[in-house]
Parts: C-alpha cells; structure tokens; sequence
C-alpha cells in the first residue's frame, strides 16, 4: 500500500512503461522497411497483438502524424482512421525531440468515453532520422490487474467550502435541532451500534436530525436512521450482535469521548458550529463539517487532543 496518491500514479506508470517499451521499440524497427505499404504495415500490426495482448488499437503515422494505415484492433481493422492526422492529440504533446517513448496521461476517450491512455514510440529509420510513430491505445479497464491500493493518509486535511456561505456565516445561528436535544440518548446509542453490532462508520447530521451508518456485514450500503429511530435503544435489536472488528484502530472506550467533542463543537459558538461529524472506526478517521462551509479530517487521537480553543483560533 502507499499512502501517497501521485506516487502510486508513479510507480504504476513506470510498471505499464516496462511491460511496453521494449515491444513497441521493436515493432517500430519491424514497420521501417513497411512505411509506403498501406496492406503490408496493417498485416504486420495484426500480427503484433500476442505481443500486446491488452492493446485496444494499433495504428502506424508518418512523421507529421497523420495516419497511414488502419486502426488495427483484436478482432480486424478500422479503416475509417486512415489519413487522420493525430498531431494535436494530447498523447503527442512532448513526443518530438524529447524521448523516443511516451506513456501518456490518461484521458477520456473520445468514442467510448472512458479512461484510456496511448503510447506513443518514434519509429527512425537506419540513419536515425525520424520517419513516423507507432501507436497504440489502451483502455483502462482492460488491463491487467497491477494496480496497488491507494492508503489515504491520514494527516490532518482542512478544505475550504462555499466561499458564498462562509461570508454569510455571522449573519445565521444556530437553532437547537431534535437531536441537540437528546445528545445524552444519541451518543450512547451510537456508541453502542459501533461497538456491538457491527457498525464501522457513523455520521451524525445534527440540524436534520439523522445518522448514517455503515455495517461491517455489509459496507456497501449505508443505512439512514432518523431522529425517532436514533433516540430509541430498541434499534439495537435490529442489528445482530458483532466483537468489536479487529481491524478497528480506534479503542472502543475512545468512541463516546469522540462524540463528545462532538457535542462540544455543536454548542461552542453561535455562528460557527458543527453541521456534521464522523468517526471511522477502521481507518481512524474523524470528519468534521462546520457551519461556515469548511470540512476537516484528522485522526481520532489527533482529535481528542485538540481543545475548543483550537477550533475557534484562540490556540
């Protein structure tokens, strides 16, 4: 796992170059002798796929990038591309004079309309003189399965909303929801379906009132309870009994504490107060969302280290 999302981007991008750039270079050697027979380079490309098996389409262009022969796919050709000119494709952006090789950045396909990106090999001729590209176009989906999984990290990250709301947020108060309330039945309910019965995320939405949930047994749906359903301990019967998930970081006897700071940050100031909070008990991670439009995610720990002041920049 990396928890550093371009250097995951990286170390794939490197892993597609090495499974590609030796094939293309010697097909490009191969289309040489070919580059005035149209027939002949479509032959050689259709030939060529055992050696690029996900490949999507092959394509041969002279050296001003228009297309001299069919767009050659697994299953036969598309001659509608012939004598296109490809120039102005963002895949070819860099290509000349810089490298003989280019993997490029992935795009929106213009046809299918989904993520792909090409590669691009300058084809020279015996004098070294640049003669042509070889292309070939991948789609995403079709690759092999190299991807590692992306960590997010999980250092405090604050972001800004609606510029249009933060200048209004002293002109608006806060009013006390059904669920402000009746905090002291809420938090420990929650509590409860986080530590007993299987649930892994909660988010508390304190104006309207509502919870998401989001169970170990089934964490592809979430499940919205509302007000009445929250402050009733008899919703603890709805959901079977679990042990807390080993794969949880946060201590089970840390889960009220968060939600107090919960609490707190609901009914510190008037004007700026929390709209909404989460806690992910897997990841460790505490979301926040104020009234003034802005988000924060940090680590529980970091979380409950933190004091009222810190949030309303005294400290």
């Amino acid at each position: 796992m990396s928890n550093n999302l371009k250097e995951t981007i990286r170390a794939q991008r490197e892993k597609l170059t090495a499974m590609l750039g030796e094939e293309m270079h010697d097909l490009a050697v191969e289309c040489v002798p070919l580059l005035d027979n149209h027939e002949a380079l479509n032959a050689l490309l259709s030939s060529a796929f055992p050696r690029l098996p996900y490949c999507k389409h092959l394509y041969v262009l002279n050296s001003d990038g228009v297309q001299v022969t069919d767009n050659i796919t697994q299953t036969g050709k598309e001659s509608e591309h012939f004598g296109r000119n490809r120039m102005d494709r963002p895949y070819m952006e860099g290509i000349i004079g810089t490298t003989d090789f280019r993997l490029s950045d992935a795009y929106i396909s213009r046809n299918k309309k989904r993520p792909s990106f090409t590669a691009i090999q300058v084809i020279r001729n015996e004098n070294g003189k640049r003669v042509g590209f070889l292309g070939a176009d991948f789609d995403l989906r079709e690759l092999p399965d190299i991807k590692e999984i992306y960590q997010e990290p999980d250092a405090w990250r604050q972001v800004k909303g609606d510029p249009v709301i933060r200048s209004a947020v002293f002109n608006q108060q806060r009013i006390d929801s059904q669920m402000d309330k009746h905090l002291e039945q809420v938090i420990p309910i929650i509590s409860e379906l986080i530590s007993e019965h299987g649930v892994f995320h909660a988010n508390l939405h304190f104006s309207s009132g509502l919870v998401t949930l989001w169970m170990v047994d089934d964490p592809f749906s979430y499940r919205i309870l509302s007000f009445d359903e929250i402050i009733d301990p008899d919703i603890c019967l709805a959901y079977p009994r679990r042990d807390y998930h080993e794969r949880a970081i946060v201590p089970a006897d840390k889960i009220i504490p968060v939600f107090e700071v919960f609490r707190a940050l609901r009914f510190a100031d008037e004007n700026v107060y929390l709209r909404a909070g989460s806690l992910n008990v897997i990841n460790g991670m505490v979301s926040l969302n104020f009234s003034c439009d802005g988000s924060h995610y940090m680590r529980f720990d970091e979380f409950l280290e933190k004091n009222i002041d810190f949030w309303f920049g005294t400290k």
